[in-house]
């Protein structure tokens, strides 16, 4: 499945293995055979930009349209070198990391500039509370925190250093570093062209931060200044990281960098000034909390300000066999700590690093392309439906402004529209959409989506293999790259073995297969949901639509159940079990019902650039694509294409009639159009599985609706959050399934949304912010309507 080319660097290579193969894994070798894929030697293209929002970035040629291939950073050999021989095969790694180009970045007199920025001096006059023309010592006072921010720079002798070191490390960790090489010519045009690069990437692990800095450094790119999102305790490293260009800002709560006059000031004039000298930039940006969105609305803000004219932004897809694990807080006995453990691990797992092609930003954000016009608080978009039962929805998308925290505000429902801010929060998801687009789906992440959503009770070896066919070709088909190679019992054998500390793998004597089982524990299902994210993000259309049609089936089979109980008297399970699936949904409540659940779903799934209406009119074509539905033909007199014969063929109107269209008279026909499940006797799989994949956020929004009647509020928020998260895993603990609904990251997405329907409001105060039970959710009967308006889209 992948493409040949000549050089053996070029293409990703199979997976191997660096250790003895177990038992069962020999059992895979020898009983399974290779499955060949249908779609051959074909490779998505993947990385370009957005033909709306940017079409004359997308203009910009790149290169050869030839496939480029793959670098593995972990492979350095004497030819990566000007040298050759033997001694040069034993120190290439050195010679290499002393011949990549490096960009020095001296700090010269920043800090003069920055105290010399309008905003930073004001602040600092509000902070002091005297005239601006008071003593200059006394205001650098005020800045000693951020002083070592200010000053951070990159030494070439350091950070060639620190590459090496790094090579040497990730190669105890991971078995290759594969570096997409399609769009990696674009970004040298724009470096030699002088145009300022901005890398953004969305946050999984503290190594995300060193994997783009070193792949750029390898091929002679500009390193970015790096914007570090973890506390640094020990003073030493932090020193080392900040001479090497890793930004590490005050260690500040949320809610203190929101009330601290110079937080804000500060980080917007320093990133001016690192744009101003032409110094490339990385930030992770964190779907769920948002954090590294101030600066990209940094960044957009001194765009609009005129101090720098444009920059050029990279989306970036990083993706893991294994995600490593990272302590929340850096100190120097937890970094020596975890190099004592590489001295006796062995490298597993492969890392894919897709760099997609630069950019406008000015581009986005002036030409009205982005559309933000529509955007609308999620109480006005579902409470008419949740509370008044409304039939119609309310056209518009989710205004997410905590992605940009207001200090101004306690809740985005009393702030007034903002136009700047939302073209903002659109740039910040279409970025992290584009990020996701352009990540590729690994080995493990394929396999964990078949167990988790396919075959959550087990499944044999060799019915595990033809899925995993299966389902590579139907990512390849919807232009999804995956990021392994070589035959397909290795493939799985290779998954298998990542996975193997959270599944059960039974090799029983009477069967000729093994059977395969994932753990029914915390630990394991949350790991297997981490990896198979990737996945639901690919097939987020037809998601949507099966929880649709599911829920529209539920209504048609409880009420035919009851109305067959009640009128002759049998029992309802002999009425489920004699009913044949022959149902016709209606597509305007198949579009209402996508429409609606749309608004629920976490960030970075949708790109800003799309309307709603759009996408829940994709959800229905993309159920007809792979087979689900199927259009029911309505009998007519005439064909459908003869427009001779319909009345009001030849009608005539007047120019001057505004609201007519050309499609007015197709509206009936629109409306009495309807589906019907295809193949209903077999109950059709594939709706289940797709249904599965949003079953995690899903149920974790019922949970914390029924958690409410149970916590005494107003609380905390970190209090609040403990006690929801605390409650999600109790009750997965109590049902010994679900456990996918008890992360972190699904309680937080949980109590946003609630936030944002008015279902929990927000309260600050002095000792922080408060959350409690918004006054629209007072009764228990709004929760139950909540409660059953989020369960009918769950998967019975």
């Amino acid at each position: 499945m992948m493409q040949e080319t000549s050089d053996k660097d070029m293409i990703l290579p199979a997976i191997k293995q660096n250790r003895p193969a177990l038992s069962w894994e020999m059992k895979i070798k020898k009983k399974l055979k290779i499955v060949p894929a249908c779609l051959g030697k074909f490779r998505p293209t993947v990385g370009q930009c957005c033909h709306q929002c940017t079409p004359n970035s997308l203009r910009k040629k790149i290169g050869p349209n030839a496939f480029l291939g793959f670098h593995n950073l972990l492979s350095v050999k004497e030819t990566h070198t000007r040298y050759r021989g033997w001694l040069v095969r034993r120190v290439c790694c050195a010679l290499f990391v002393s011949g990549c180009k490096v960009y020095a970045s001296p700090v010269s007199n920043r800090l003069e500039r920055v105290c010399q920025s309008n905003s930073v001096k004001e602040a600092l006059s509000a902070e002091q509370k005297a005239p601006e023309g008071s003593d200059s010592r006394g205001q650098l006072s005020h800045l000693s925190p951020f002083l070592p921010l200010i000053n951070t720079s990159i030494s070439p002798g350091l950070l060639r250093f620190l590459s090496w070191v790094l090579l040497k490390m990730f190669s105890s960790m991971f078995g290759s570093i594969q570096a997409n090489l399609n769009h990696l010519p674009a970004l040298h045009r724009a470096s030699q062209e002088g145009s300022v690069l901005v890398y953004v990437y969305s946050h999984q692990s503290v190594v995300d931060s060193a994997l783009i800095p070193l792949v750029l450094f390898c091929h002679s790119l500009r390193v970015p200044y790096t914007v570090f999102p973890l506390h640094i305790t020990s003073s030493f490293i932090r020193s080392i990281l900040q001479k090497v260009g890793v930004l590490v800002p005050p260690a500040l709560t949320k809610e203190d960098a929101e009330t601290d006059r110079l937080h804000a000031p500060v980080m917007t004039s320093l990133v001016r000034e690192l744009l101003q000298e032409g110094q490339a930039l990385s930030v992770g940006v964190a779907a769920e909390s948002g954090r590294g969105g101030q600066w990209l609305a940094s960044i957009r803000q001194v765009i609009k300000e005129g101090s720098v004219p444009d920059v050029s932004l990279v989306p970036v897809g990083i993706s893991y066999d294994c995600v490593p694990k990272s302590n929340k807080q850096i100190g120097l006995s937890s970094v020596l700590r975890w190099l004592c453990s590489l001295l006796w691990r062995r490298p597993e797992g492969i890392v894919r690093i897709d760099l997609a092609q630069p950019f406008s930003l000015k581009e986005m954000c002036e030409s009205g392309r982005c559309r933000v016009d529509q955007w609308l608080p999620l109480q006005d978009l579902l409470l008419p439906v949740i509370l008044n039962n409304r039939t119609d929805s309310v056209f518009g998308r989710r205004r997410m402004s905590w992605l940009l925290p207001s200090p101004h505000y306690a809740s985005e429902l009393k702030e007034p529209a903002d136009p700047e801010r939302d073209l903002s929060t659109a740039v910040i998801l279409h970025l992290l959409f584009s990020a996701a687009s352009c990540s590729a789906v690994m080995s493990t992440g394929l396999v964990s989506s078949l167990l988790l959503y396919r075959h959550h009770k087990g499944v044999s070896a060799s019915a595990l293999c033809q899925d995993v066919a299966w389902l590579t070709e139907e990512l390849l088909f919807r232009n999804k790259d995956v990021g392994f190679g070589g035959s397909l019992k290795e493939v799985v054998r290779s998954s298998l073995s990542l996975l193997a500390p959270h599944l059960t793998i039974a090799a029983v004597p009477s069967r000729k297969d093994l059977f395969i089982v994932p753990r029914p524990s915390l630990a394991a299902t949350l790991h297997l949901s981490l990896h198979a994210q990737i996945v639901t993000h690919s097939f987020i259309l037809e998601a949507v639509g099966a929880c649709v049609v599911s829920a529209m089936l539920c209504e048609v089979v409880c009420s035919s159940v009851s109305s067959r109980v009640r009128s002759d008297g049998v029992d309802g399970e002999q009425v489920s079990g004699d009913m044949k699936c022959d149902v016709l949904l209606c597509e305007s409540e198949l579009t209402e019902r996508a429409l609606q659940l749309s608004h629920l779903l976490p960030p970075g799934f949708l790109p800003p650039c799309q309307s709603s209406q759009s996408f829940a009119l994709d959800t229905v074509d993309s159920l007809v694509r792979c087979g689900i539905l199927v259009i029911k033909e309505i009998p007519r007199d005439f064909p459908i294409c003869d427009f001779l014969k319909r009345d009001n063929a030849l009608s005539w109107t007047t120019f001057d009639d505004m609201y007519h269209s050309d499609s007015d008279c197709d509206v009936e026909e629109m409306e009495l159009r309807s589906y019907k499940i295809s193949h209903p006797s077999q109950c059709p799989e594939m709706l289940f599985f797709l249904c599965r994949m949003l079953a995690g956020p899903l149920r974790a929004l019922c949970w914390t609706t029924t958690a409410l009647d149970l916590i005494h509020t107003p609380l905390p928020e970190a209090e609040f959050m403990a006690q929801i998260q605390s409650y999600l895993c109790d009750t997965a603990n109590t049902k010994k399934q679900h456990y996918e609904s008890c992360s972190q990251e699904a309680a937080h997405t949980a109590v946003r949304s609630l936030i944002d329907l008015g279902v929990i409001s927000e309260q600050r105060q002095r000792g922080g912010v408060f959350l409690g039970v918004g006054p629209l959710f007072q009764l228990s009967e709004s929760r139950q309507k909540l409660h059953r308006f989020i369960s009918q889209y769950l998967y019975k």
